[in-house]
């Protein structure tokens, strides 16, 4: 009777249940706590590679959490989809209760928005530990928070409808291939997937509207897929009434969503983080990390550029969109991030300006030795002999005389008319270019010729050898050809 009893108790319906019940509520904590682990990991390792380096601005960081789903979204798919596979085999057919069917997802959405939760809070703490500018924008959370509960859902129905073994793989493959052809679609499946554009620009305000809309569709979506899986499952009609109400919101928001745009310009004026001197230099607030090296960079090239049309006293940091024009002595520079060279490439980008390339290999070499020595990098050889002979007969010449001479012949370097004459003289400096300082007598070179000396200011052109002297020496002040 007794051994009758224990059969009973661990074979009727109820015990098994219990048993089962038992079973899979345990498994639940412990994989919960696995999953919130992995998508802590992924989420904090997705969201670094999304932040764009030096960008010290709360924007940076929302962007940065809703980035992050592209790896944590399928994890918590193939997550939903283990525990909704074991589920199914658990119930074995039996018609469950509408809670008891809601139970167990939304369980699994507690986890994966909590993990989500985590990983906001780990970056905010970093954040608070310095000074961000900008505003933290809930509403982009809420985006974050959303689309996970949306990857978890898919993943549950995937694994209830196919309770095999590979179902959890199939799922996040699945759902990872999924939003990313929607985020890398056009512009409007761009918008209804769970991500926002990246990368991303300090310059453009981000929508708190278009983040709300955002999250309406998102979660509308998400409530209308559960309530619908429940009513096919319960066979509940009050299910399926929730799930016409939730597609209801999710309309709405698509179409808010898709009638404005999720960027915009900011509403506020932005306020340049600036240093003073020796020239001012003004930069986003959440990049002014960054004002100590363009500083040194751009000074160097104010004092090159200083009497010629270029000079400038001013240096702001603009979005690669704008076209507006500046004010006098303002030089408009761009700056992506502030990863290592970030200012050797700014200030490359604004001396390309000064003069676009040449069409001819020749006056783009000689080109090419200007820029170089304005961006304060080694002047290139040249493939041409002339070229070659200018660099050394450039690199002779003390800083001063430099700028001297770029103020003398700055529009042919504009225009692309620089030639082996600006240059000493061009094939007689190949025999020895020494540049001498002005009113200094020309240097002898090898085989008894002299080369030119310092063209002298108010000159157009440099002193060349004059071909009419018999013993080959320089006549001061000769114009060249």
């Amino acid at each position: 009777m007794q051994y009758h009893g224990r059969r009973c108790r661990t074979s009727g319906p109820r015990g098994a249940v219990l048993e089962q019940r038992g079973v899979s509520r345990e498994e639940l904590k412990h994989s919960a706590l696995v999953a919130v682990g992995i998508l802590l990991a992924l989420g904090l390792l997705a969201a670094w590679s999304v932040l764009v380096p030096g960008i010290s601005a709360w924007e940076n960081i929302v962007v940065a959490v809703i980035g992050s789903l592209r790896l944590t979204g399928p994890v918590a798919a193939a997550f939903a989809a283990w525990v909704a596979v074991r589920k199914r085999h658990a119930v074995r057919g039996r018609l469950p209760g509408t809670w008891q069917s809601l139970r167990a997802p939304l369980a699994i959405v507690v986890v994966v928005v909590g993990a989500f939760g985590a990983t906001v809070t780990v970056l905010a703490m970093k954040a608070v530990l310095t000074e961000q500018a900008g505003h933290l924008a809930p509403t982009g959370l809420a985006v974050g928070a959303a689309g996970l509960a949306l990857y978890a859902v898919i993943g549950w129905i995937t694994g209830w409808a196919l309770p095999w073994t590979v179902t959890p793989l199939i799922a996040g493959i699945g759902a990872y291939v999924l939003f990313t052809s929607l985020a890398g679609g056009s512009a409007w499946a761009g918008k209804l997937a769970p991500s926002t554009s990246e990368p991303y620009d300090p310059f453009e305000g981000l929508s708190l509207a278009a983040f709300a809309n955002q999250t309406l569709w998102l979660l509308g979506v998400t409530i209308a897929l559960l309530l619908t899986w429940t009513a096919i499952v319960t066979r509940r009609a009050l299910a399926l009434a929730g799930a016409m109400l939730a597609i209801l919101a999710a309309g709405t928001g698509m179409a808010r969503l898709l009638s404005e745009p999720r960027a915009v310009a900011a509403t506020e004026p932005m306020v340049y983080s600036c240093q003073e001197w020796p020239i001012t230099v003004c930069v986003h607030p959440g990049m002014r990390s960054g004002l100590t090296e363009l500083g040194a960079t751009f000074t160097t090239i104010a004092a090159r550029l200083t009497g010629t049309p270029a000079a400038f006293s001013r240096v702001e940091q603009r979005p690669r969109d704008d076209d507006g024009r500046s004010g006098p002595g303002v030089v408009p520079i761009h700056v992506d991030d502030l990863t290592p060279g970030y200012a050797s490439r700014a200030a490359a980008e604004f001396v390309g300006r000064l003069a676009g390339p040449c069409a001819d290999a020749p006056g783009e070499g000689y080109r090419a030795i200007v820029t170089a020595w304005l961006r304060g990098e080694p002047l290139p050889s040249g493939p041409l002999p002339g070229h070659q002979a200018a660099a050394a007969w450039f690199s002779g010449l003390t800083e001063s005389q430099r700028r001297d001479w770029l103020r003398m012949f700055y529009t042919d370097f504009a225009n692309c008319r620089l030639k082996a004459s600006h240059f000493g003289g061009g094939v007689a400096s190949q025999l020895g270019p020494r540049p001498m300082l002005r009113g200094g007598p020309a240097a002898p070179a090898p085989g008894g010729e002299t080369t030119a000396p310092y063209p002298v200011p108010g000159s157009p052109y440099p002193t060349m050898p004059n071909p009419s002297s018999p013993s080959g020496h320089v006549s001061p002040g000769t114009p060249g050809r």
